[in-house]
């Protein structure tokens, strides 16, 4: 029984590694480019246009390195030259012949090399942008189902993209384990272009990703039950750039504003002037005086209602009056107070 055990568990292993698999062939123009098997881990190999990876195990980390090109991929010898608007067909091949799993997307990405040839760029300083996603056509059949009967992956490139050099990144997400969290199966593989053509489009820059980077393991397109569906898939990723649909780029996003300190505000050490007006309080004898007839201590008060004068302090500070000027200012108000009763009695 344990043999049996034994026999039935490395049997699932090679079959399991034999439904792994990498591009065989690329085809432009109907030209074949063949692509190195992953055993074969010599120094470019074969000569050819597409990196080679050291096995065809897939990635499952979306933070890994191998989510680039593939496992320890290496630069190819070779760049093919492609015309813009020509169709690109890979060709998926396993070690068991043909690709294996029908469930799950296919996407292509490009990256400029810049002014270095392609087989020179070093793939981690790559900024990537999407030109191709396909994921279920109207009858519910995934694009991975045309690999697993036999035919290839068709991608077009963008018939106005600039002309240049450039790796294309093309990706086959297995989802049929997806529902758990590491469950989906990515088998990225990339290929060295030169592209011709008079074409100007490029991507902006809010459409250039990184890989690592450009995937979340949560995101609903990576970690689902695709044998439970209840909305349509969604592609992981950026959306496809859009000048390869003739669309008007996204806007640039804004910067954010500075972050400035606010003026110093000097603050005043002085008390504020008391609001203008008729100020009006009560002599000792009881009657009301005005601006005209008040005392001493409430002309100190109401030194601010006069214009161009120093504001003063409020009553409790203002400045303390003589005993002298007090007796004196009393005498007076005796005085006229006196005047006004016998004038009364007139």
């Amino acid at each position: 029984m344990k043999s049996a055990a034994v026999t039935l568990f490395s049997a699932s292993l090679i079959a399991s590694a034999a439904a792994h698999g990498w591009v065989g062939t690329l085809t432009v123009n109907g030209k074949k480019y063949i692509g190195n098997k992953p055993v074969e881990q010599t120094p470019h190999g074969v000569p050819s246009v597409v990196r080679q990876i050291s096995n065809n195990l897939p990635v499952k980390d979306v933070t890994s390195p191998a989510l680039i090109c593939g496992r320890s991929a290496l630069p190819a010898a070779d760049v093919a030259t492609v015309p813009a608007g020509a169709t690109m067909l890979f060709d998926w091949n396993t070690l068991s012949g043909v690709w294996f799993h029908n469930v799950g997307p296919i996407i292509t990405y490009l990256a400029s090399c810049g002014t270095e040839s392609c087989a020179e760029f070093d793939a981690t300083k790559a900024k990537w942008f999407k030109i191709d996603q396909q994921g279920q056509d109207e009858n519910g059949n995934w694009a991975q189902a045309k690999l697993d009967n036999g035919s290839p992956a068709s991608v077009t490139l963008p018939a106005n993209i600039a002309p240049g050099s450039y790796l294309v990144r093309t990706e086959i997400i297995a989802l049929h384990t997806a529902q758990s969290p590491g469950g989906a199966e990515f088998y990225p593989s990339c290929s060295q272009i030169t592209v011709t053509g008079s074409g100007s489009g490029v991507p902006a820059a809010s459409e250039l990703v990184s890989f690592p980077g450009a995937y979340n393991a949560k995101a609903p397109g990576i970690l689902l039950d695709v044998y439970d569906m209840k909305t349509p898939y969604q592609f992981p990723g950026p959306p496809v750039a859009a000048f390869v649909s003739g669309a008007p780029p996204p806007p640039a996003q804004a910067p954010a504003p500075a972050r400035t300190t606010p003026a110093h505000t000097p603050t005043s050490t002085g008390t504020a002037a008391k609001p203008t007006g008729t100020k009006v309080c009560k002599n000792k004898n009881g009657k009301k005086s005005g601006n005209g007839n008040m005392g001493k201590r409430e002309r100190i008060w109401a030194r601010a209602d006069v214009p161009g004068a120093e504001p003063t302090a409020s009553p409790v500070a203002a400045p303390a009056v003589s005993r002298v000027a007090r007796v004196a200012d009393t005498r007076r108000s005796r005085a006229r107070h006196g005047r006004r009763v016998a004038a009364r009695s007139h």
